[in-house]
């Protein structure tokens, strides 16, 4: 039988906070090189005020801070976050964990920017261990999640059921809500700023993990006759 595993990204593949602080350096860089702000001063800043008050208007703050807030500028900074090549990489358990499952179309499913995300898969590597990383924005927000659009496209692409499909994701806020009910299999993993909600039965997954160590067990409880290659290290 032919299955699909199809992955969210942010906080699911990696930790999705080592893209904001390689954001903030690079933020840090602009500020430096335009106005001689020193560069861990200023990258320190935004780390506390990312873990005092979430990411709201962080670069409002810091340029207010130092005395050069316009809007004009947090604009800038915004762009330069978001279009910054990102020093992020798979750690080594989840590029063993993708190689397990090479004899299986593999794909990626994510929200966002378009540009940020199609960087963001560059810098992990993607295209090595997935069959299509798809940025669910690129034809328009409407298509993202909840949206079943692009699990729609890969059941026809891989000529499937959705019942031979599964969608691993950390939210349960929008991952999962729009593709139950079509029949999909759905396994949430608790990482990121997600790990402790407690979802309502409509939007909680059929299986939840701790962590991606977990998933060869449950696609095996999933699919009687699912086999993964080799051992996870």
């Amino acid at each position: 039988m032919k299955y699909v595993v199809v992955f969210d990204m942010d906080d699911t593949l990696y930790e999705e906070l080592t893209y904001v602080k390689s954001g903030f350096k690079a933020v840090a860089d602009f500020l430096n090189e335009e106005f001689m702000i020193d560069i861990n001063e200023s990258y320190t800043f935004m780390c506390a005020r990312l873990l005092q008050d979430g990411r709201g208007s962080i670069f409002n703050a810091l340029l207010e801070y130092y005395g050069v807030y316009t809007s004009d500028l947090v604009k800038k900074c915004v762009d330069v976050y978001r279009y910054h090549q990102p020093t992020i990489k798979l750690q080594a358990e989840m590029i063993n964990l993708l190689n397990s499952l090479k004899n299986y179309p593999l794909y990626v499913v994510t929200d966002g920017f378009v540009p940020t995300q199609e960087k963001k898969i560059q810098a992990l590597g993607l295209s090595n261990f997935m069959k299509k990383s798809i940025t669910s924005y690129s034809l328009g927000s409407d298509k993202g999640k909840p949206s079943p659009y692009w699990f729609k496209q890969i059941v026809h692409w891989e000529k499937v059921e959705p019942t031979q499909v599964v969608y691993i994701g950390d939210n349960a806020n929008k991952d999962f809500v729009g593709i139950k009910p079509l029949g999909f299999h759905t396994i949430r993993v608790e990482t990121g700023d997600y790990k402790d909600q407690v979802p309502s039965d409509l939007h909680e997954a059929e299986h939840v993990i701790e962590c991606l160590r977990e998933l060869p067990h449950v696609l095996k409880k999933i699919w009687q006759d699912f086999r993964i290659e080799g051992e996870l290290k």
